[in-house]
């Protein structure tokens, strides 16, 4: 049976901002507005239960995120009883983290958090000119400045060397690599994880002129030029793992690569998905035929499913081009929603793959000749 490595808990449907470019809500999909608003609590027991199950029988620990929308709307005594409720059932080496935008994080939910051992991420895309042209509250203002006091009230915490694990930006091409990497540099991270914009070959990224343009690729090869330069650098998981994976080590997660994780989302009405970054594709698209719920069926039942088996094979690309490209075992073939088009589904190559080509082409500049 499929081991499961995350289990992303959606523990709230809404959002108290909205980004332009969110594939939850604004590329698309429409089953966030058919969901709950937060969990609930007969929804947290169902679901601590069915973890508890699968922590029993699975031969190894899992990560449980929680997510949304914006998971600290639930508010610090409904998060409490989520964190609780899971901590009562799960054993201490299955981590439990939060991804937010970080404009609620306070002194409440970070003592909350230190107590209960919950890790927090932080989403930002750059400095103010570039963070607030798309991560914008619902009257349009900028989030800035108060995604910068929740990241300084973060760092500057008694236990921020467990509780902050990092920083989450998406990729802008037509920002300046250097000032975003010096940008980020000065907020002292653990580390960060840039990512690119969703979108597919039917509906390009925005900034991307076509599938076989490279703003992206070339964006990213000047952060590995400055990253590179830095004698003392902030860790970039991005660059960290082609790096490891070019020197024949392994990535840490899906995207780049062949190693295989096993991915399952729980809606907050105990829905079970797949991965929910699959509704950029199109409506429904993170949906199971099947429908799964915590309060109906045992996780054994679905991960050992049919079904569930087949989204977990999305995971490798089907496409002839990148089943004989030599790149395949670094690049992985990308994310499944980049393969995306319409009129033959996923069997395609990665909207980024000329930006990756490129980038694992410059990586390998960088090595001597014996080790690339």
């Amino acid at each position: 049976m499929i081991e499961i490595d995350t289990v992303l808990i959606k523990v709230a449907s809404r959002c108290n901002i909205n980004c332009s470019y969110c594939y939850v809500y604004n590329m698309g999909d429409a089953g966030w507005a058919k969901m709950p608003n937060q969990i609930s609590y007969e929804t947290t027991k169902a679901v601590a239960k069915a973890l508890s199950t699968l922590s029993r029988t699975q031969n190894r620990p899992f990560a449980v995120v929680l997510h949304g929308g914006e998971p600290l709307l639930l508010g610090v005594e409904k998060l409490r009883r989520v964190i609780l409720s899971l901590r009562g059932v799960l054993p201490q080496d299955c981590a439990i983290s939060i991804q937010t935008n970080g404009i609620l994080i306070s002194e409440k939910v970070l003592d909350l958090c230190s107590a209960t051992r919950v890790t927090i991420s932080v989403s930002i895309d750059g400095p103010q000119h570039i963070n607030d042209k798309h991560r914008v509250g619902h009257t349009g203002r900028g989030t800035y400045d108060q995604v910068l006091k929740g990241i300084a009230l973060l760092r500057d915490y008694r236990d921020a060397g467990f509780l902050f694990t990092g920083l989450l930006a998406v990729i802008d091409p037509e920002s300046d690599p250097k000032e975003i990497y010096n940008f980020f540099k000065e907020l002292a991270p653990p580390s960060v994880d840039f990512i690119y914009r969703d979108g597919n070959h039917s509906r390009l990224p925005a900034g991307k002129r076509s599938v076989n343009s490279t703003e992206y690729g070339h964006w990213i090869s000047e952060l590995l030029d400055v990253y590179l330069a830095d004698p003392a650098p902030i860790r970039i998981r991005i660059l960290d793992d082609l790096i490891k994976l070019i020197l024949g080590g392994k990535g840490t997660k899906d995207g780049v690569g062949l190693t295989d994780y096993g991915v399952l989302i729980i809606d907050t009405d105990g829905t079970i998905t797949k991965n929910d970054t699959l509704k950029s594709s199109y409506d429904g698209a993170d949906r199971f035929n099947q429908k799964w719920s915590v309060h109906s069926h045992e996780l054994s039942e679905v991960i050992g499913s049919v079904e569930f088996e087949e989204y977990h094979q999305m995971q490798r690309p089907s496409s002839e081009r990148c089943l004989s490209c030599p790149e395949l075992r670094i690049c992985g073939g990308g994310m499944a929603l980049h393969r995306w088009r319409d009129d033959n589904g996923y069997n395609n190559p990665s909207v980024y793959c000329a930006d990756q080509t490129l980038l694992i082409d410059r990586i390998r500049g960088y090595l001597p000749q014996n080790q690339a």
